[in-house]
């Protein structure tokens, strides 16, 4: 099953992400241009002191598929040298009520893809970012032109994690790991999407970025 057009729906939520330093604020808006679509959602946010703002949607309910497929276009115009992750998610609620945490982005400051997982246990959670040696510097990427990007992964009944590979503009790195990522987190059933832009400043810095036709698939 595959649900296409996510950033379009209704319901997306903005917050400043409490896990990263200093401060943010964020704006959406729907746009045509730039668009591949025609319903291109666009993130606007200003950030202090290395500031991260955290983007969401849910997008149905399904407590039972275990393979999933991220597929998005990102859009970078000339204030993007103010990012230093971009970070695309998804959660999912699994039948014995912990949420799984399916989490990759492409670091700056490491020039890596990382990925998610608890270092902890599901009720004592210890959110971790591990690099992997898929490379991704969002610096690099070029702007005012889309970028495809493509993140499979699948988890077990317990909760544990197998980010397999990502792609951008067509070029897939595998990864090829497998970590433990389910948290006690007391959500009610749900599959939850997140895009998440982080500064590389220290001072005050805002940027624009836009998401297009967001199909996330599961089986």
């Amino acid at each position: 099953m595959s649900v296409s057009g996510i950033q379009a729906l209704n319901g997306w939520i903005t917050i400043d992400d409490p896990g990263t330093d200093g401060s943010a604020a964020g704006a959406m808006a729907m746009t045509g241009s730039p668009s591949i679509s025609g319903n291109a959602l666009e993130f606007d946010t200003t950030y202090t002191y290395y500031g991260g703002e955290l983007y969401y949607v849910s997008f149905g309910d399904d407590a039972t598929s275990s393979n999933f497929v991220y597929d998005g276009w990102v859009y970078l115009n000339n204030s993007s040298g103010s990012i230093a992750n971009l970070e695309m998610d998804m959660n999912q609620v699994m039948s014995n009520g912990q949420t799984v945490i399916f989490g990759m982005q492409c670091d700056g400051w490491s020039g890596t893809w990382d990925y998610t997982e608890n270092a902890g246990t599901p009720t004592a959670p210890v959110d971790h970012w591990v690099h992997s040696s898929a490379a991704c510097n969002v610096q690099t990427w070029a702007q005012n032109t889309w970028h495809h990007v493509q993140i499979s992964y699948s988890r077990d009944d317990d909760g544990n994690v197998t980010y397999q590979s990502v792609g951008l503009d067509g070029d897939e790195q595998p990864i090829n790991a497998t970590v433990n990522s389910a948290f006690d987190l007391d959500w009610s059933p749900t599959l939850l999407t997140n895009f998440q832009v982080d500064s590389i400043y220290p001072g005050w810095s805002s940027s624009t970025v836009y998401l297009d036709n967001l199909t996330i698939s599961r089986w």
